[in-house]
């Protein structure tokens, strides 16, 4: 199996990195791309670099991230979550191959009171979610085997997250405060990446999926427990309304997903959202 994998240096593509060191034998070639060795939005090198490679599978990890900068900038946000997906798709899909694409809790409005499930209506109310949407449409028209996993609030060791920003601050400053009125779950990238590999090993099952670590929380009680778990005590964190932190995006006030139809369709075990992130604590000690 020759597998391509996009946006190769972000949080999720670095550990792809390192689950394909691990998790996989010699029958599988990997090819790890970012935008120097892979332009994903140009459909003739797209089709270039599947054909050369003899590509089975893509497993996208590449998207525009910036959330509240797409506000400004969503006609390029849009050309990353949205037209990329649909080459990579189109392209992929031409050959009878397979796709892994990851979206986001943003597709929906925020206002439900119970964990959203993959049937629910989406309603982004952001440059960002609605980019992400339709990367979600556009990959399920263009290559009818594909996986879209919707996740939310990822973090890891590496690159730019919550985590690693609330570590620093908690060190750095005696008082913090953090938004106490949005709930989600927290989703370790190596989580992700352990359940892109059992899909990979399942074989495709088409459709939409969701996936985040089990529990939820705000991103206020995430913060205390951050710091609780690496031993700042010198931080007084604050809870502050959504108000009184005014941001360019709307970001949805409750964004827990229902992993019931993932869990059952791929046989996989979640882990709680705190041993997850105590790992990620870990591992980011060893780095040191």
């Amino acid at each position: 199996m020759n597998i391509l994998v996009t946006g190769c240096h972000g949080q999720l593509g670095t550990e792809m990195q390192q689950i394909a060191a691990t998790a996989f034998g010699n029958e599988t070639n990997w090819h790890f791309t970012d935008i120097e060795d892979l332009d994903i939005t140009d459909a003739a090198a797209i089709k270039s670099f599947i054909a050369a490679h003899h590509i089975d599978t893509v497993v996208n990890c590449a998207a525009y991230t910036a959330v509240d900068r797409a506000e400004a900038e969503e006609e390029l946000c849009n050309k990353v979550n949205a037209l990329a997906p649909a080459l990579l798709a189109e392209a992929i899909g031409a050959k009878g191959g397979s796709m892994i694409h990851i979206s986001t809790d943003y597709v929906f409005d925020g206002t439900a009171c119970r964990p959203y499930r993959e049937d629910h209506p989406t309603a982004p109310q952001s440059a960002y979610g609605r980019t992400k949407l339709l990367g979600e449409q556009n990959v399920m028209k263009a290559c009818a085997n594909s996986v879209i996993i919707r996740t939310a609030w990822l973090y890891s060791p590496y690159g730019k997250n919550f985590v690693k920003t609330m570590l620093q601050l908690g060190r750095e400053r005696t008082d913090l405060g953090v938004i106490a009125d949005q709930v989600g779950t927290p989703t370790s990238a190596k989580t992700l990446a352990e359940t892109i590999a059992s899909i990979l090993k399942h074989g495709i099952v088409p459709g939409i999926f969701h996936f985040s670590n089990e529990g939820a929380i705000s991103w206020y009680d995430f913060t205390r427990t951050i710091h609780h778990l690496a031993g700042i005590t010198s931080c007084r964190v604050r809870p502050l309304r959504t108000e009184e932190y005014p941001t360019p995006a709307h970001r949805p006030a409750y964004s827990v997903l229902d992993k019931t139809k993932i869990k059952e369709t791929y046989g996989i075990i979640i882990p709680w959202w705190q041993d997850a992130l105590s790992e990620c604590l870990k591992e980011l000690d060893e780095l040191k």
